[in-house]
């Protein structure tokens, strides 16, 4: 009866403490406003990624070409100014000195791919240059995967892996006192450290707030966000029946070009015109 007794009140604890685990670590979504639960702290999830895009740097081939190494630094560096600016400008400027923006070229022309790590570390593989063409259509790019940062996916992805791996009270010992565990479940959710150029793929809801949230970044940056469904449409060609990485869980391209075209666009346009652009 007493050993009854000691499990409940065990279990109990561990509810208690995965209730304001939960309860003190859900935070507001930028522009959509939608909760997400991220239970690690920004500055520890941007140290472990800083840790793994090292790996994958020293795995990969660094483009030699200064024009488009130059151009991925001149749109990434826009895209990320443009998104502190917006958190400054909507009460989220705790955020911003938790990134530590770099945007590198890597040299594969077999990987249509861009990804951005917690913390701002980018990459950008030369597979995917021959669908964005234009510098505006390589914003569309960086601006969908800053968004992924800004709107903080990644803590989200890895705190749901935390709290559905070990839950309760062996969370918050996890957290205070096993680090591995954390950095484990890191690499568990981005799969940086399995193969080099492919991560783990977010979900489509993840997708969708990063398309919105994308467009609105580019605007802001001065890139006419008008030129999202051609891209997307480009993309949507890539390899037939086989889609390449980059788009793994995104929505159909029909949908997400109508969902473009008539919610994202026209929230999106306004920034483009305060950034001294013109219809």
């Amino acid at each position: 009866m007493k050993e009854n007794r000691k499990y409940w009140a065990q279990r109990l604890l561990a509810l208690i403490v995965a209730v304001a685990l939960v309860s003190v670590a859900c935070t507001q979504v930028p522009v959509t406003g939608r909760t997400s639960l991220q239970l690690v702290s920004q500055g520890e999830l941007a140290s472990m990624a800083s840790q793994q895009y090292s790996e994958v740097l020293k795995q990969s081939t660094l483009s030699t070409d200064k024009e488009k190494t130059a151009m991925v630094e001149r749109v990434g560096m826009r895209i990320a100014k443009a998104s502190e600016d917006y958190l400054r400008e909507n009460g989220h400027e705790e955020l911003i000195e938790t990134f530590q923006w770099e945007f590198t070229l890597i040299e594969d022309d077999e990987t249509v791919n861009a990804w951005v790590l917690p913390g701002g570390r980018t990459a950008v593989y030369t597979g995917i240059l021959k669908h964005t063409q234009t510098e505006t259509g390589l914003a569309v790019v960086l601006g969908h995967e800053v968004a992924h940062a800004v709107a903080g996916h990644g803590n989200e992805r890895v705190s749901q892996g935390l709290l559905t791996q070990l839950g309760g009270a062996a969370l918050a010992v996890a957290l205070s006192q096993r680090p591995s565990e954390t950095q484990q479940l890191f690499m568990a959710a981005y799969g940086v450290g399995a193969q080099v150029g492919v991560l783990l793929p977010y979900s489509r809801l993840h997708e969708r707030e990063a398309d919105r949230i994308g467009l609105i970044l580019m605007a802001k940056a001065g890139y006419d966000p008008r030129e999202a469904p051609a891209f997307w449409q480009r993309m949507g060609k890539e390899n037939g029946a086989r889609p390449p990485e980059f788009l793994s869980t995104h929505p159909t391209p029909d949908t997400r070009i109508s969902d473009i075209q008539e919610l994202y666009l026209p929230e999106a346009l306004p920034y483009y015109e305060g950034a001294g652009r013109g219809k």
